[in-house]
């Protein structure tokens, strides 16, 4: 269950990011909140974070026991823990953002993810 809620939150965020990719007004959410809309350079460094994060929900799921990849067991476990430990510094960088909207909304969506990660980790 851990995996399908950290898969799902994952899913939402890849979807804002790819909207703040297109230019929407949704800039004030990522990357410290800097912009309202990302310039073209930093919608470049979204796109790829959307790579990362379907690459992170695939793992999650696989993880869970939900799909079957070609990926090993124990490889597999390490990208977990290493997408546990990366959300728990996000949260925190979250934390401290100087944007509201960060700091309220995707901090805990992070938290939580982070959860999910650490949970389903210690459970392979």
């Amino acid at each position: 269950m851990f995996s399908i809620l950290g898969a799902v939150l994952f899913g939402a965020i890849a979807i804002m990011t790819v909207l703040v990719a297109c230019g929407l007004p949704l800039g004030e959410f990522t990357m410290g909140g800097q912009y309202k809309i990302l310039p073209k350079k930093l919608r470049v460094v979204a796109v790829v974070s959307v790579a990362i994060q379907i690459f992170a929900m695939i793992i999650i799921l696989q993880a869970g026991g939900f799909i079957s990849l070609l990926l090993p067991f124990k490889v597999t476990k390490y990208i977990c823990f290493f997408f546990a430990a990366y959300l728990s510094l996000n949260t925190i960088m979250n934390m401290i953002s100087k944007s509201r909207k960060e700091k309220y909304v995707m901090t805990p969506i992070s938290l939580i993810a982070g959860i999910c990660f650490w949970i389903t980790a210690f459970q392979m």
